[in-house]
């Protein structure tokens, strides 16, 4: 079937809620290895182009759209024309994050260095990049920490780099509250590259931290699938309990292979397995609701590729999403994975170890008589589960 059809029922659309960075389509394909494969792109044309593929939203750190030193006249010159070319297309910037790792002034960190100057500079930065976020719609900042860590641990204790993040945090938030934005923040965990180690390396360091804040409730996290599958963790695992904590306030969706650099493939493009089950998981399964935020495609299209390459790419994220998440719908509704997903709970048990602490309850507990070799005979047929989960995969039913 032709994507470009209407028919097409996996052809994206602004419903979608999918979303681009800037720097993700303008990627020119230069590496540590090699120079740029592709010419940049005007971020005007990446917002026309991205509207033509079906897409609903651009986000972007504040370099990717003003040039680092440029004037207020230029700065102002410049949004105002990004701001007429949104409208012109329709389209929505939903989140917006700062630069605080290509300047060799980052090289030590921005939010820890040791230098309070650097520190104060950064905070000063990311006050400019909220206020232009804000000027173009987005309700989400995101801060991913890449030069907060180190390579000689023993240039601070990493105590103190905590610390210098908590207290940047802190007055971030009461700029957001004292400006009246209607703002959040999102924090982005990844366990290295470019530092040899990242201060809060994965989703749950986050989920913690957060809770450390003075503003806590503004704070969430954006998971980024490459990050935590280089760690060898289980993605599904740390956005579930993200959304377990009501802390799943954006998403960066690509694809990475375990012990690899940070690839950002293309969505789906890598272990197909886990982004059923993550796309299963973002629409709502077992009566859980589904995530409602922007689905934000963190990739970059293969250094192998021209502009026209880039587009494809862009369309393959929207499309593997959407396809993943009709597959899923099927899947849950098989006669025979609800045979195995729905086998009835003793309820007598359910009753005796949900709600928490009751001391009636635990005394009924601690009476019941249990057949651990009773229990322990049954078959679970999860061979037979994930076996229909594959077929799923492969097209061969539903």
């Amino acid at each position: 079937m032709d994507p470009k059809t209407s028919a097409d029922p996996f052809r994206p659309s602004r419903a979608d809620r999918f979303s681009f960075g800037l720097w993700t389509v303008g990627n020119p394909g230069r590496d540590p290895f090699g120079e740029a494969t592709r010419a940049r792109l005007d971020p005007n044309h990446i917002v026309r182009k991205l509207a033509e593929c079906g897409a609903w939203g651009v986000n972007l750190h504040d370099n990717d759209l003003v040039p680092f030193g440029a004037s207020a006249t230029d700065r102002d010159r410049i949004v105002a024309e990004f701001k007429a070319t949104l409208e012109d297309c329709g389209m929505v910037v939903p989140m917006a994050t700062t630069n605080l790792f290509t300047h060799p002034v980052f090289k030590d960190g921005a939010f820890t260095s040791n230098d309070a100057r650097v520190r104060a500079f950064a905070v000063q930065k990311t006050m400019a990049a909220i206020d232009l976020g804000v000027e173009l719609g987005a309700r989400t900042h995101v801060f991913w920490g890449g030069r907060e860590g180190t390579e000689a641990d023993a240039c601070r204790d990493p105590r103190d780099g905590l610390k210098r993040f908590r207290d940047a945090l802190n007055i971030l938030t009461g700029y957001v509250r004292d400006q009246g934005y209607d703002l959040r923040f999102a924090l982005e965990a990844k366990p290295n590259e470019p530092r040899g180690d990242i201060y809060l390396s994965t989703t749950g360091h986050m989920l913690h931290f957060i809770e450390t804040l003075d503003d806590a409730e503004m704070v969430g996290v954006n998971p980024e699938v490459a990050h935590e599958t280089m760690a060898g963790l289980s993605f599904v695992h740390g956005v579930a309990q993200a959304m377990d904590a009501g802390k799943l306030f954006h998403i960066d969706l690509n694809a990475q292979r375990i012990g690899r650099y940070d690839q950002d493939l293309r969505f789906g493009s890598e272990d197909m397995k886990q982004a059923f089950l993550l796309v299963r998981l973002l629409e709502g399964v077992n009566g859980y609701a589904a995530y409602d935020g922007p689905l934000h495609f963190d990739a970059h299209a293969y250094r192998t590729e021209d502009e026209a390459g880039v587009w494809e790419f862009a369309v393959g994220c929207m499309r593997t999403y959407k396809i993943l998440a009709a597959r899923a719908r099927a899947f849950d509704a098989d006669p025979d994975v609800r045979e195995i997903l729905d086998t009835e709970s003793d309820a007598e048990a359910e009753r005796l170890v949900s709600g928490g602490f009751d001391a009636e309850r635990v005394r009924e507990l601690r009476a019941r008589t249990f057949d651990p070799d009773a229990l322990a005979a049954p078959g679970l047929r999860y061979e037979r589960l994930d076996q229909l989960m594959t077929e799923h995969l492969l097209g061969v039913r539903g």
